[in-house]
């Protein structure tokens, strides 16, 4: 919306460049870009910059939690904001990223969506069990600016470091360079917001090695019936496909 208002106005602009490296592939968004600035042109790819190795190797690894046959049973045709809830809050599933985040080695970004019922009970879970010499930080819309810019800089010189922070403040916009492995705590299908997200791990480590995204799925399907969480899944699976990006699916009873 400001983007279409500053466009309408800049009437006596002969040159206009727009560029993106995340378009959300709806057809609505694309047509609107192209009355701004014309025809988009892509110029390349991802996958493209990784081969030249301009930007850090992605490993994607997705995690399929299944849920117990009891609760997949029982769950029923849910509201997306019920399953949401009943995800976010669920014990298990927490305990299981904690206990992923702490094994993993190198900078760790864990990124959530909901501050109050999910952030902030994650990052208790992992500040607790952590090794008292690691860093974990905390980061959510509340976190002055200069305070997140703070904490950037210091991970920047962390080997060993874990952000947990919100979607919101840390999928767009935030550049850390030495940052190793991405988890995904939060189930999401929008292009943007995902292709943001691996933003923050293609920036190439000073140490060289790859970046990892650890994609969490929720399965609490039941025969025929697919939960949110799967049918979001597969979204991001299309995504990572039409991307080229290496991904192995990995399967983890809850």
């Amino acid at each position: 919306k400001s983007l279409t208002t500053i466009m309408n106005k800049c009437t006596e602009a002969e040159y206009r460049f727009g560029t993106t490296g995340t378009l959300d592939g709806a057809l609505t968004h694309e047509l609107v870009l192209q009355g701004l600035f014309g025809k988009v042109h892509r110029v390349t790819s991802t996958r493209a910059l990784q081969d030249n190795d301009t930007l850090a190797k992605l490993n994607i690894r997705r995690i399929v939690l299944t849920y117990d046959e009891k609760i997949r049973k029982e769950f029923g045709k849910q509201s997306y904001q019920d399953e949401i809830k009943h995800i976010v809050e669920f014990d298990k599933r927490n305990k299981f990223i904690r206990n992923l985040t702490i094994d993993l080695r190198g900078n760790t970004l864990v990124l959530y969506n909901y501050v109050e019922k999910h952030g902030k009970p994650l990052y208790n879970l992992i500040k607790d069990k952590a090794d008292d010499k690691r860093k974990v930080f905390f980061v959510s819309g509340n976190t002055a600016t200069s305070d997140r810019e703070a904490i950037r800089g210091i991970v920047e010189k962390q080997k060993n470091a874990i952000i947990v922070a919100s979607l919101g403040t840390f999928s767009t916009g935030i550049n850390i360079r030495n940052l190793h492995n991405i988890v995904f705590a939060s189930p999401s299908k929008s292009q943007i917001r995902v292709l943001q997200s691996i933003g923050r791990g293609l920036r190439k480590t000073d140490d060289g090695k790859h970046t990892t995204l650890y994609d969490i799925v929720d399965d609490i399907s039941w025969k025929s019936r697919k939960n949110f969480g799967v049918l979001h899944a597969d979204e991001r699976l299309r995504i990572y496909g039409r991307e080229k990006f290496n991904h192995r699916t990995f399967n983890v009873n809850l």
